[in-house]
């Protein structure tokens, strides 16, 4: 089964979130920023959770620009991408992401840091990276205020990201494990002024 979610304020719920819903180049998009509450805890439940969802298994396509608020810290990096598997009470989640900033820079750490994964709440990036693990990170040939295709297929503990059609990064083992399930959120972080279309779910189970 396919779910294409329409960009209308019934099907979604802001979880540490401000949104809004536009039009941005003759499209209909959702535009996401992280609220005031969680605004300094990176890597946190921060996203618009879409309604009416219970999602195991299947592939997650949308398209994302992100853009710079003005208020944006030095260390911001545009982050945008998607959590799921989702509990009900936003406690426990999965997400890819990426960080647009990262995508063309010359500083090869940097830019080995375009994209990651991560699972709420325990391991986060600053665990991974406190823990030297970089298997999470990757590149990416993104940038700031283009349209950028996200794909994650989800097949029980495993999940690929794809960006732009290209396979960007494997996940052998999900933290959560293969029997998670959940909600499908429209993930930003710090600085982040996010726009979302073109969302499409598709269920394998």
């Amino acid at each position: 089964m396919i779910r294409t979610v329409e960009m209308k304020e019934e099907n979604f719920t802001p979880v540490f979130t401000y949104i809004a819903f536009d039009k941005f180049d003759d499209s209909d998009v959702i535009r996401v920023a992280k609220s005031k509450e969680k605004y300094n805890q990176d890597d946190a439940n921060t996203y618009a959770k879409i309604n009416g969802v219970s999602f195991h298994n299947g592939t997650i396509r949308v398209n994302v620009l992100s853009k710079l608020l003005a208020d944006a810290p030095a260390h911001a990096r545009g982050f945008i991408g998607l959590a799921f598997r989702i509990n009900e009470d936003d406690s426990e989640f999965e997400s890819l992401y990426i960080r647009p900033t990262n995508g063309r820079v010359d500083d090869p750490v940097r830019k080995n840091r375009a994209l990651q994964y991560f699972s709420y709440p325990n391991y986060t990036f600053a665990y991974f990276r406190d823990h030297g693990i970089t298997d999470y990170e990757g590149q990416a040939d993104i940038g700031l205020d283009e349209w950028i295709a996200l794909k994650a297929v989800i097949k029980d503990e495993q999940a690929d990201l794809y960006v732009n059609d290209k396979l960007v990064l494997h996940v052998p083992e999900m933290i959560h494990g293969k029997d998670a399930r959940g909600s499908v959120g429209l993930f930003v972080d710090i600085g982040t002024d996010g726009f979302f279309k073109d969302l499409e779910i598709e269920f394998d189970d």
